[in-house]
């Protein structure tokens, strides 16, 4: 296990209890907009916070890349953690029951250690880099599917992007005539826990933030996921264009989305 995923781990079920303690609850959770679409709560807040300083408590001169904070300078840039606190905020504050906590811990740009807690299940996926991926623990591995027929998929809409609309309508329109079927469910971190944990074959979604995939990522790709970008690249933590799943679901998924995006995609 990875020195840092102890503090992640640490970190994580402290927002977690949080969240939970108010999840349901008729309070005022102060929710705001930040853009289009896109809404935070108090809780968001709090849960970050709370985060951070377990983190700081254990290494102060670390950086931090947090969803509600931002950018954080530390004194040894080299080491930076990459934090969403509330995954699935619209879902949080309508009282849906899906949403997760997403750390990363990152040496040198390239993710070493992360976690997605999904508090509500008490499901803690985990994974440190070379070292597989766990759930509470249990080895976890992405299913063996062997291409789209039958697959089942994971997306999300382009909502803050709504000029990808007209892209992302056209490839998923031609991935459904190929799939069982396809789930939007509101947290791009548990999509990518689920695909590492063989519950869904493959995901796919335009226009994330690093807080969104950067633990998730490495949890599928330890669990023995293939995960790219549009062309088939590893740009996607800079361009928030994502691909992930079992390695033939993948290479199909990409043969259509060649034919169905424009290059700026790609």
């Amino acid at each position: 296990m990875h020195p840092m995923l102890n503090i992640a781990v640490r970190a994580a079920r402290v927002a977690g209890k949080i969240l939970v303690k108010s999840f349901g609850v008729e309070v005022d959770l102060n929710v705001t907009t930040k853009s289009q679409n896109d809404f935070v709560s108090e809780l968001d807040r709090v849960a970050e916070d709370a985060i951070i300083n377990v983190i700081r408590k254990a290494y102060p001169d670390h950086a931090i890349m947090a969803e509600e904070s931002g950018h954080n300078e530390g004194r040894d840039n080299d080491h930076q953690w990459i934090i969403d606190p509330l995954d699935g905020t619209t879902n949080y504050v309508r009282g849906i029951p899906h949403f997760a906590i997403s750390i990363a811990y990152a040496y040198k740009g390239v993710v070493q250690a992360g976690v997605v807690y999904d508090p509500l299940r008490e499901e803690l996926f985990t994974a440190s880099r070379g070292q597989g991926a766990q759930l509470n623990g249990r080895r976890i591995r992405v299913t063996n599917h062997k291409d789209l027929n039958g697959a089942l998929l994971a997306t999300g809409f382009p909502f803050k992007r709504k000029d990808l609309v007209a892209d992302y309508t056209a490839l998923f329109t031609e991935l459904f005539q190929h799939t069982a079927d396809m789930r939007r469910a509101g947290s791009a971190a548990l999509d990518l826990a689920y695909v590492a944990n063989g519950r869904i074959d493959g995901y796919w979604e335009f226009s994330l933030q690093p807080w969104d995939i950067a633990a998730g990522q490495l949890i599928a790709r330890e669990a023995g996921a293939i995960v790219t970008d549009f062309g088939g690249g590893h740009h996607f933590m800079k361009t928030g264009h994502v691909v992930a799943g079992a390695p033939k679901v993948v290479q199909h998924l990409l043969m259509i989305a060649k034919n169905k995006l424009p290059e700026s995609l790609r």
